[in-house]
């Protein structure tokens, strides 16, 4: 059961002061802070998604998280439901996690570079990408992660700042331009694999380095 779960049944039972420790602060303090940067993006009109989106879809999981995972935009699935990665990636994704991460989904953060669907789901413009930077900064500066695991080229273009190619740079490892003690590993989009599975091998690959770097750092 997190946090507010735990408030919400004490005050169900007439318990309506708790005592946090210093680390529960600290962790609620940054429930806190995610929750305040929604209020001030969810009714963003920074450029023209707005005009065909459902909702904007905020970053989910845990902000305690050493690892944020970013992804492109979020898909028709993820604009229907407010969350991203819950569509088939998303499902594919979440089983990388456990199998080659030993995780749960709930034990990362993982949000996107652009919080708005792109009309049929078409790479977000440079436009629409830098209308959406300073949330993902952010994000990334309220968490403080240790490692920021970019899926794809276009995550790795809106948190490097730079164009690249995913085939060449998937499976290293690049300073974050905002904190460089925060590292920028780069691996494939899991919807790029769904179209090519016999990707899933290098996929796996690159999450097998993701974890041996997380031990590192940890």
């Amino acid at each position: 059961m997190g946090i507010e779960e735990t408030v919400k049944a004490l005050q169900a039972i007439g318990i309506n002061e708790l005592y946090l420790g210093e680390k529960m602060e600290q962790k609620e303090d940054r429930w806190k802070l995610l929750r305040e940067l929604y209020e001030q993006w969810k009714d963003c009109k920074r450029c023209d998604l707005h005009k065909s989106r459902t909702q904007v879809v905020p970053g989910d999981g845990n902000p305690y998280s050493p690892i944020v995972f970013v992804g492109e935009a979020p898909g028709e699935e993820e604009d229907k439901q407010g969350k991203p990665f819950v569509g088939r990636a998303g499902q594919l994704l979440n089983k990388l996690i456990e199998e080659e991460l030993g995780m749960k989904r709930e034990d990362v953060y993982i949000t996107n570079v652009c919080k708005c669907r792109p009309p049929n789901n078409r790479k977000p413009t440079p436009i629409e990408m830098k209308a959406c930077s300073p949330y993902l900064r952010k994000e990334i500066e309220i968490i403080k992660p240790k490692i920021i695991c970019c899926l794809g080229a276009t995550a790795g273009e809106g948190v490097l700042g730079k164009s690249l190619k995913i085939t060449k740079v998937r499976g290293q490892v690049f300073p974050y331009p905002y904190d460089p003690k925060i590292k920028v590993f780069l691996t494939y989009h899991p919807a790029y694999v769904l179209r090519n599975p016999k990707e899933e091998k290098t996929l796996r690959e690159d999450f097998r380095k993701l974890r041996e770097l997380l031990s590192q750092l940890s």
